[in-house]
């Protein structure tokens, strides 16, 4: 049913709201809570490396065992040299490190908390 501005009765316009309550002391508990702007901008600069799909599919063979990039860019059937570009920016973000083993290098994870962002964000797209 259908109100004379055509929304759904019942529903609530909050774009249209227009009050000026403010709840003082959840706003000082929260601003308690929150990390400085130098934190939360590295913060955001690491789920922006998040939004890049090739990245998201070699943070995800890197969960499941260290590979070189000749692997990765088999897997994925990309060039070594984009799979590197990649890379770079993971390692730039610490999500992903690398040893040299002669003349081959080979990445995983920089430590399981980047699995565990992974798998969080694997779960909560997937539910």
């Amino acid at each position: 049913m259908f109100n004379y501005k055509g929304m759904v009765k019942g529903a609530l316009d909050i774009e249209s709201l227009d009050y000026n309550v403010i709840h003082e002391e959840v706003v000082a508990a929260v601003r308690k809570k929150m990390p400085n702007d130098e934190v939360l901008l590295d913060l955001a600069d690491l789920f922006k490396v998040f939004s890049d799909s090739t990245r998201v599919k070699i943070l995800c063979a890197l969960l499941r065992a260290e590979m070189c990039v000749c692997d990765i860019a088999a897997l994925l059937g990309m060039s070594k040299s984009a799979i590197s570009h990649q890379l770079r920016t993971l390692r730039q973000t610490r999500l992903v490190k690398y040893r040299r083993e002669g003349k081959v290098v080979y990445y995983s994870l920089e430590d399981e908390h980047v699995g565990t962002i992974f798998d969080q964000g694997l779960t909560h797209v997937s539910e």
